[in-house]
């Protein structure tokens, strides 16, 4: 066979990633995690919201801020207990204060988009009002997804690899690519 007893070749140890790329492989999962609670949080609002319009008397934007604080709730036990179940949490009160304040901001966001399309337009036909409601929803999420990463839910400190072990990897990388020429010229 010419390549050792046993027949085999050793592979070289795999190429670490970039930092660049860890990072942005971060961001996707994080971006994927949210997107799935916030979905799943806009089928609670969504729902909540037609039900109260439908079993109430409730003018369209009060139904609206019932049915977003049913949906902040539903949403910080995702993204406490799911998206962000890594993160510190060591500082439970502040986080809470914290989420609550700037989900009131994104409350405010989401219905005066619905408020300014209902009274400054009078676009409130029930489907209007879903179509405002949820693009209000669209634009306060950009605002809560940057506002919940870096101010509530904050990352723990990333470990960077120290000198010795890039240093380590560096050599057994070389001796893995050594052994592999020597194993094709014997070859």
């Amino acid at each position: 066979m010419g390549r050792g007893s046993s027949g085999l070749q050793s592979a070289p140890p795999p190429v670490p990633r970039s930092a660049v790329r860890q990072r942005f492989d971060r961001l996707v999962r994080e971006v994927a995690k949210f997107g799935a609670v916030g979905g799943a949080g806009l089928l609670v609002n969504l729902l909540v919201f037609n039900l109260v319009r439908h079993v109430t008397d409730l003018q369209v934007v009060r139904a609206s801020v019932i049915a977003t604080v049913v949906a902040i709730i539903f949403n910080y036990l995702g993204f406490r207990y799911f998206t962000y179940r890594d993160r510190d949490k060591s500082r439970r009160t502040k986080e809470l204060g914290l989420f609550l304040l700037f989900s009131v901001v994104g409350l405010v966001i989401e219905n005066g988009v619905l408020y300014a399309a209902t009274y400054a337009f009078g676009w409130d036909s029930p489907l209007q009002s879903n179509i405002f409601k949820f693009l209000g929803i669209g634009v306060a999420t950009l605002f809560r997804f940057w506002s919940y990463r870096t101010w509530v839910f904050r990352a723990l400190p990333v470990e960077e690899p120290s000198a010795e072990d890039a240093e380590s990897f560096l050599e057994r990388r070389q001796r893995a690519e050594k052994e592999s020429r020597v194993h094709q010229r014997v070859s």
